[in-house]
C-alpha cells in the first residue's frame, strides 16, 4: 500500500507547473518576472525612464520616455536579450523593441 502512495506523490514544482498550465497563468508570471529582471539588470536609472513593459510573441516591448536612452539601448539589444534570458533561466525573449 505504501508503494502505491509513493508513486502518486508529485513534487510541488510539478504541481505548480500543472496549475499554471491548466489555468493559463504562465504568461502573466513571465511578464512579472521580466519586469523584475528589467529593473535588476538595467538599474534604477533606466527604470526611471521606463514607462511600460509588455511581452508578446517572444518580443519584449519597452516604452521609454527618453529618446536618447532609447538610442543608446538600441545598440545593445542582443546583449539585453542574452542577459534577460540568462536571468530567466530559459530562452523566452527573442527580440526587443524599444518604443
Amino acid at each position: 500500500m505504501s508503494s502505491r502512495r509513493n508513486s502518486e506523490f508529485k513534487s510541488i514544482e510539478d504541481v505548480m507547473k500543472s496549475v499554471l498550465q491548466e489555468n493559463k497563468l504562465q504568461k502573466g508570471i513571465d511578464l512579472l518576472t521580466i519586469k523584475e529582471i528589467w529593473v535588476e539588470v538595467m538599474g534604477n536609472g533606466v527604470q526611471s525612464y521606463t514607462d511600460d513593459i509588455q511581452f508578446r510573441n517572444n518580443t519584449l516591448y519597452v516604452k521609454l520616455t527618453s529618446s536618447v536612452l532609447r538610442e543608446e539601448l538600441s545598440y545593445g539589444k542582443k546583449k539585453i536579450i542574452k542577459i534577460m534570458n540568462e536571468k530567466l533561466n530559459k530562452v523566452l525573449i527573442k527580440n526587443v523593441k524599444l518604443l
